[in-house]
């Protein structure tokens, strides 16, 4: 279907890929995996036609519809979240008006005998059969199911673009991706900005109505639910499995084992010639034979092992000081916005040491809850902080609130006390800040290394209440890993904003949903809230 022949990519002299070869069939859903770096996403826009490989190409058929969701992106401004995603039905509308136009022209025109005149005739009856091919389209009718689907509400349909935030933007251009029907879909951290319900319908939508699909994305639960091939992209090569990601991960740690062994035994047998040439190399009789081996060694190919990040360091939050035995107890607390109501007689009490999920659709008062827990805001009824209550917050735009003209090093040297200053180079490693990147200045940082310099920041200052307000946006499997295991281990109490259920999975043992205006508590891990869920869902449709 299409096929990548032979691609290299390099970068002022040094090979991020080489000779890379691929083919995408037409239903396929295939996860492209690789530590930060590897060149997952330069690898999706060659597919996409955005970028241009140094040497080697990408065919497809002809008529092939690739479309293409980068991490960054903004829709223009001058028109409305509905006439927006309306440009999903660019071509076909405008095929509709050509036709259109052109039996307009030809009921005036009477040079029934001109070229002119045939030649109109023959332009509209191959357009005419293309278009009536297409199923009649109710094109409001999809537009609306599917930012439905992904989070708006109707009256979001009316609203300028320009009033919503990046991630809602995102949303507008995912939704024109899906109505256009592609053949190939090309998706890098769609995730990011959807919330677990958007994430539900996406993976549906995926799985059922969509062609192929390439994904890059750090939502394990997410990747492991839509793809049943899984592309490795490491030290400038590639490794196919025809393999979800989880059984990827399987035959990857096998495959390193089988690499790490044969790369031992080449290594004795190496040892042994060159101890054999060592010792006889000024004996005549055995000249010809230490001429062998010579050559031998030269003709060797040396078995490389693939890269293992040995960074995961253990990470641990400082011992947390001791607070009351309700760090948080909110009592009929409401909160509107003008006529806006967020949520209406919101109570919960949460006791020292537990660890709990905010969930729910974006929009519902999980910020704004945390943002009244913080005092930041004003509101109606009770909220109370128990004695020695010392918060750690992460917000969601946490990164942005770094000093930029510092460096990485500097950032995290000015907060670290005792024992820990000797350790802060190990502690940086272990976000894949390594070498002189340390000395990079903060302004000169992608958003993903800003967010993990910021969550760096957090692990060192001594609390006993932590919020993360979606924490794991631009973070990769291993970092997510690395920070999931430090706040397994941290004593204190736990407030956690995400739509990541990997994330959450086995850390939090309670959920606060947050929707229709309410907060309801379940006393359930994220897996039992989200089946239950679907079961009330389905009693929904049912009623």
């Amino acid at each position: 279907m299409i096929s990548v022949d032979n691609v290299a990519v390099e970068h002022s002299g040094s090979t991020l890929f080489s000779n890379i070869s691929f083919a995408i069939n037409e239903t396929d859903k295939i996860a492209l995996m690789g530590k930060n770096g590897a060149g997952k996403s330069t690898l999706l826009k060659i597919i996409a036609g955005q970028s241009k490989p140094t040497s080697g190409s990408v065919s497809a058929p002809k008529d092939f519809v690739v479309s293409y969701l980068p991490q960054h992106l903004l829709t223009s401004d001058d028109c409305t979240v509905m006439e927006e995603t309306s440009k999903a039905f660019a071509s076909y509308l405008n095929m509709k008006t050509e036709i259109d136009r052109i039996n307009e022209e030809l009921t005036v025109r009477t040079d029934y005998e001109s070229e002119e005149y045939y030649k109109l005739i023959e332009q509209v009856s191959e357009l005419s059969e293309k278009f009536y091919a297409i199923e009649e389209i109710n094109y409001e009718a999809e537009v609306e199911k599917v930012l439905l689907g992904l989070g708006f509400v109707r009256e979001d349909f009316t609203r300028l673009t320009s009033e919503f935030s990046g991630g809602w933007r995102m949303r507008i251009e995912l939704a024109k991706i899906l109505l256009q029907n592609p053949d190939l879909i090309l998706l890098d951290e769609p995730t990011n900005h959807l919330d677990i319900e958007s994430i539900q319908w996406l993976e549906d939508f995926l799985m059922n109505k969509a062609k192929a699909v390439v994904v890059i994305s750090h939502d394990r639960a997410f990747v492991d639910n839509i793809t049943t091939r899984t592309i490795e992209v490491t030290m400038g090569r590639i490794y196919d499995y025809k393999a979800k990601y989880s059984h990827y991960l399987e035959l990857r740690k096998e495959r390193r084992e089988q690499q790490q062994k044969h790369y031992e035994e080449q290594q004795r047998t190496i040892a042994d010639i060159q101890a054999f040439i060592d010792r006889f190399k000024g004996t005549y009789s055995k000249t010809l034979q230490v001429q062998s081996r010579v050559k031998m060694l030269e003709k060797m190919e040396i078995i490389e092992v693939d890269e293992v990040d040995t960074s995961a360091l253990k990470l641990r939050f400082p011992p947390s000081p001791r607070s009351g035995k309700y760090p948080v107890i909110v009592d009929e607390m409401s909160k509107s916005y003008g006529d806006h109501v967020v949520f209406k007689n919101a109570s919960m009490t949460i006791e020292q040491g537990q660890k709990v999920a905010f969930v729910g659709k974006n929009g519902e008062g999980k910020s704004t809850m945390i943002k009244a827990i913080m005092g930041e805001i004003e509101f109606e009824g009770k909220c109370e902080l128990g004695h020695n209550a010392m918060i750690g917050y992460f917000a969601q735009n946490q990164a942005s609130l770094l000093d930029e003209s510092l460096s990485i090093f500097e950032t995290i040297d000015q907060i670290a006390v005792g024992e820990v200053r000797t350790k802060v180079k190990d502690i940086l490693g272990a976000f894949m800040f390594k070498g002189d990147d340390i000395n990079k200045k903060v302004k000169v940082l992608s958003g993903g290394e800003k967010t993990r310099l910021a969550m760096v920041k957090l692990l060192l200052e001594p609390v006993n209440l932590l919020i993360l307000d979606e924490p794991t946006n631009h973070l990769d499997m291993k970092t997510k890993d690395i920070i999931k295991d430090a706040l397994k281990a941290f004593d204190g109490t736990l407030i956690v904003v995400s739509h990541d259920r990997d994330f959450l999975d086995g850390l939090v043992t309670k959920v606060f949903e947050f929707g229709k205006k309410r907060v309801k508590e379940h006393f359930e891990d994220i897996n039992g809230f989200l089946r239950n869920k679907k079961i009330e869902n389905l009693k929904e449709v049912e009623r």
